[in-house]
């Protein structure tokens, strides 16, 4: 694949996770109540709501820094990650009637933030230099 390519796919990987997390933040951060309802649902309250959203602008600002864009990928997965299984364990996949819709989302950016550790593999101090 030729590095334009690669960096086309970057970009969109980039922006469709950035983009995905930063449109939900109003929505953490203003207590609308499917979010309050979530993290009600799952035991984090309100604290859990704000610290989420916060994390979520730190790895949206990350992402979309291409020097950092493998350290903001590793923490949307791991939030991803736990929404994922908040969905599986706990809320359901359709939550309050949205037909899949945040359990999607959800997958999306988790999926985009693995394709940006592949592509930025090497650029992980440490591990990076022992990674094809």
């Amino acid at each position: 694949m030729s590095s334009r390519t690669v960096n086309i796919i970057a970009w969109a990987c980039r922006l469709i996770a950035a983009a995905i997390m930063l449109q939900t933040l109003w929505f953490k951060f203003m207590a609308a109540p499917e979010p309050v309802y979530i993290f009600d649902k799952v035991g984090l309250g309100a604290p859990g709501r704000i610290g989420t959203g916060i994390a979520e602008l730190i790895a949206s600002l990350l992402i979309l820094y291409p020097r950092t864009t493998w350290l903001g990928a590793l923490l949307a997965l791991g939030v991803m990650g736990g929404a994922i299984m908040s969905h599986l364990t706990v809320l359901g996949i359709d939550v309050l009637g949205d037909h899949g819709l945040l359990f999607g989302l959800a997958l999306a950016v988790a999926a985009c933030s693995l394709v940006l550790l592949f592509i930025e593999r090497r650029s992980i101090p440490v591990i990076g230099r022992l990674l094809p």
